[in-house]
């Protein structure tokens, strides 16, 4: 089960990193010292006549082998490790996925200057951003019965197609004029929509995507792309903005999505049958409950994360850059705190690549115990430097811990249930987002920031310590296997 975090974007945030293996660089570099070493010892030197260096061909056969070899053992490794993309499927779906998402990033600062410019106040923002999530916490239970009754692709197309004119409708008004902001709410509320379709489909897609035994690796590569997207979208959307508008860069959005639905469109494996099309969408719903809450190591998992979301991690995206600004020096502080949360997420996903640890659940955890820390620094008033590296540790146990946690739920539950337990997941956490955001502020008014924030993060290692002591979570083990589902088979 992914791990999934509220973000001050209001999107879902999913957890992985690249894992160097150790031993094969060791024998990659001692390869290149063999070589080194064959080499020089086929090589005879005679002092007394001054003879000219000559080498041996044995010397020069083994070297090349040796050389050889050491370049076949690299090769395995990426192919190992990157093993999803050679598929065709996962490769097209992967480069539409990260084009989306690079522009939902870009998106999320020019709608706020959008909305700004065209008259709007602090309140109009927010009343754009609660459109967003608004929907998503009213429709995604829908999202993933239909996705699983349906079929993942033309669930997920419609939702993009969908996205794509409300983003294209909203960056042609802004080109003509300044739009009341009933718009920027309308089309908040059909992104909104669409994600609650999206995601839960999404949820479930890797299985139809990446074979068996890469699931894992899909998973982690998947991983990544957000917090590339949220690194790398800001700044593409400063340099748009500044050049032009940010009708240009909401268009821009428009376009990814649309590029996210061609390679949708591309992909060549059938979409599920409509087995189930004469039982109804509440019969369906239910089945999905009974799955999800038939495994504690699912449910546990899910409470964790709704707790943590309301109690730590809200409190944090709002509460901390009011510290950034009181001692921290302000906006650029925070925004590196954040891009420290994002690269820490790259790399915790380039490290949970080809991973494959015995007790899963129990390290996916563990790795949870990261989220406290940017929150501590900031109510310890520790400086930028420690506040930004709790943030980087945090980025990459997210997203370590979260690969292996949906690789998990992608091996143990059937496929055609996964679209609806991961809605069960994400509806979870989303829950109380809007809670937490408004209870932030008036709470710190009446305990203090640094209070609400310190007890967020003791109640993240409680309630960390408290779900690994669980037997479900931590004697579960490792299933290269998952689950099949006839309708759901893998095609390259």
């Amino acid at each position: 089960m992914p791990q999934h975090t509220i973000k001050a974007s209001l999107n879902v945030a999913v957890q992985p990193c690249i894992y160097c293996d150790n031993n094969q660089g060791v024998r990659s570099r001692h390869g290149r010292l063999i070589s080194l070493f064959v080499a020089l010892s086929g090589m005879v030197i005679s002092m007394p006549d001054s003879t000219p260096i000559t080498r041996s061909p044995d010397a020069d056969n083994r070297s090349k082998s040796i050389n050889r070899n050491a370049n076949n053992s690299r090769g395995k490794w990426l192919s190992g490790r990157l093993g999803p993309l050679a598929g065709r499927n996962f490769r097209r779906f992967y480069i539409g996925y990260a084009t989306s998402m690079l522009g939902t990033s870009m998106s999320a600062v020019a709608i706020a200057f959008a909305v700004l410019a065209s008259g709007g106040t602090a309140t109009s923002l927010g009343v754009v951003f609660a459109a967003n999530i608004v929907p998503m916490v009213a429709f995604m239970l829908g999202g993933g019965v239909l996705a699983d009754r349906l079929g993942r692709r033309p669930v997920m197309l419609t939702a993009d197609v969908a996205r794509c004119a409300a983003q294209g409708t909203l960056a042609a008004t802004l080109f003509v004029g300044r739009p009341h902001v009933w718009l920027f709410v309308a089309a908040a509320f059909v992104v909104g929509t669409g994600n609650a379709f999206f995601q839960p489909a999404l949820s479930g897609l890797p299985v139809q995507l990446a074979p068996r035994d890469q699931l894992g690796n899909a998973n982690a590569l998947f991983g990544m792309v957000q917090p590339a997207a949220q690194v790398a979208g800001p700044a593409l959307a400063g340099i748009v903005i500044a050049a032009g508008s940010p009708a240009a860069a909401i268009a821009v959005d428009a376009g990814s999505y649309a590029v996210s639905a061609i390679a949708l469109a591309l992909l060549s494996f059938p979409d599920a049958a409509p087995a189930r099309a004469a039982r109804s969408l509440l019969r369906d719903l239910s089945d999905g409950w009974a799955e999800f809450s038939a495994h504690a190591w699912l449910w546990l998992q899910t409470i964790q994360f709704t707790l943590f979301n309301l109690l730590t991690w809200g409190p944090y995206l709002v509460l901390g850059p009011v510290l950034a600004r009181d001692y921290l020096g302000g906006a650029r502080a925070w925004g590196a705190i954040l891009a420290c949360y994002g690269v820490g997420a790259i790399i915790g996903g380039l490290l949970a690549l080809g991973r494959r640890p015995r007790r899963p659940l129990l390290v996916s955890t563990l790795t949870t115990l990261g989220f406290p820390l940017p929150p501590l620094a900031l109510a310890l008033h520790l400086p930028l430097a420690a506040v930004a590296g709790g943030a980087l540790l945090a980025g990459a146990g997210s997203a370590f811990g979260g690969a292996i946690a949906t690789t998990v739920t992608q091996q143990r539950l059937p496929a055609d249930m996964l679209s609806r337990v991961g809605s069960f997941n994400m509806v979870g956490a989303f829950a109380f987002g809007p809670i937490a955001f408004i209870a932030a502020g008036p709470v710190a008014a009446v305990f203090g920031v640094r209070t609400v924030l310190g007890f967020g993060a003791a109640w993240a290692v409680l309630g960390t310590l408290a779900v690994m002591a669980a037997p479900a979570i931590r004697n579960l083990t490792w299933q290269d296997s998952p689950v099949p589902c006839p309708a759901d088979a893998h095609a390259e």
